[in-house]
Order: C-alpha cells, then sequence, then structure tokens
C-alpha cells in the first residue's frame, strides 16, 4: 500500500482553515465518491481502494492518504493533484474581514 503525507502551513483563523478542509472533502467526495465524516479537528475519508485523513492544525492542514494496489502507480499524480488544490486554496484565500491599513474592506 503506498501513502503520502502532506502538510500545508497557513496563516489562517481556525474557522477559515476548517472551511477550506471542507471544501476539499466535498471535491473528493464529488470527483472520486469518497465517503467522508468529521470527527474534531479532522476528517477521515474512504472508498474501496483509497483511505484517509485530513487534520486541521493552528498553522497547518496535513494530509495522510493510503492507496491501495491498483492505485499506487498512480500515486505522483495524486500527490500532484493534492499539492495545487492546498496551495490553491490556502495561498489563494483572502482572509474575511480584514481591510488593508484602514482602506475599505475587499470581498
Amino acid at each position: 500500500m503506498a501513502s503520502i503525507s502532506i502538510s500545508k502551513k497557513h496563516t489562517l483563523t481556525h474557522g477559515e482553515a476548517r472551511d477550506i478542509a471542507e471544501k476539499i472533502a466535498r471535491d473528493l467526495e464529488r470527483r472520486f465518491e469518497l465517503a467522508y465524516a468529521w470527527e474534531g479537528d479532522h476528517v477521515d475519508f474512504e472508498r474501496p481502494g483509497v483511505s484517509g485523513r485530513m487534520r486541521v492544525g493552528k498553522s497547518d492542514i496535513a494530509l495522510d492518504v493510503h492507496l491501495g494496489f491498483l492505485l499506487t502507480p498512480l500515486k505522483p499524480a495524486i500527490e500532484r493533484e493534492i499539492h495545487a488544490q492546498l496551495d490553491k486554496l490556502v495561498d489563494g484565500h483572502k482572509p474575511r474581514g480584514r481591510g488593508a491599513k484602514g482602506g475599505p474592506k475587499r470581498a
């Protein structure tokens, strides 16, 4: 069984980081039919051939994925996609309610 472990640092509030993790979980469910469930600050997901856990921490989002034998050859592509999604969601996230140097707040 192949494993993927990824951790992405963030400067988000806990709620914002959790919202991003929820978006990732919903996307995994939609695209790959992965069932997921929250337990505290982590979400477990699985389907035949794939299982994993995503943890929302104070300063990072960590993801551990276990691939079954048939998906092992796809590990590099899956890993690239996970990195791309985390980068897009975390780095592209605009903090809520914070304006620039006293200027108007932007959506």
